[in-house]
């Protein structure tokens, strides 16, 4: 099995605002960068949709090492998931889960490969997330413009 190291990151101006996502895929044989956005989305969407289009883009199963600076993304992933699915995707306050749609696609994506979920500090000068910040700031930017 192939292994991936992946740095994403989200950003947004407002929260909902423009937004833009990034991703750095790291392997043997070189790096991939992706990048994207929206013109009226959430920070927490921009970090989910970095994660999905970052496992999205491996083409076979891969041990994947997902770094993030969204705790939201870790948490949901490693231990919220399995309970608001088993709730009929409610909360514990028994109100819909927010971002429903991206929590599945996600979920869809990493059962493809064995990933493994890390948290970094956010602009704390780790390389990886440095650079996923930079690409999620170039997929705001048109935007940005537009706003």
């Amino acid at each position: 099995m192939d292994r991936v190291t992946i740095y994403t990151d989200g950003a947004c101006s407002g929260n909902p605002g423009p937004g833009g996502w990034g991703a750095l895929l790291v392997h043997n044989k070189g790096e991939r960068e992706l990048t994207g956005g929206e013109a009226q989305t959430t920070n927490n969407r921009m970090e989910m949709t970095a994660a999905i289009e970052a496992l999205k883009a491996l083409k076979r199963p891969c041990r994947v090492d997902l770094w993030t600076d969204s705790a939201y993304l870790r948490d949901g992933i490693t231990k919220w998931l399995r309970r608001w699915k088993a709730n009929g995707w409610k909360t514990a306050e028994k109100k819909p889960v927010k971002n429903a749609d991206l929590w599945q696609a996600l979920e869809t994506e990493a059962a493809r490969h064995d990933v493994h979920w890390h948290w970094v500090k956010g602009h704390a000068g780790h390389e990886g997330n440095e650079r996923a910040d930079a690409l999620a700031n170039a997929g705001l930017a048109p935007f940005r413009k537009a706003s």
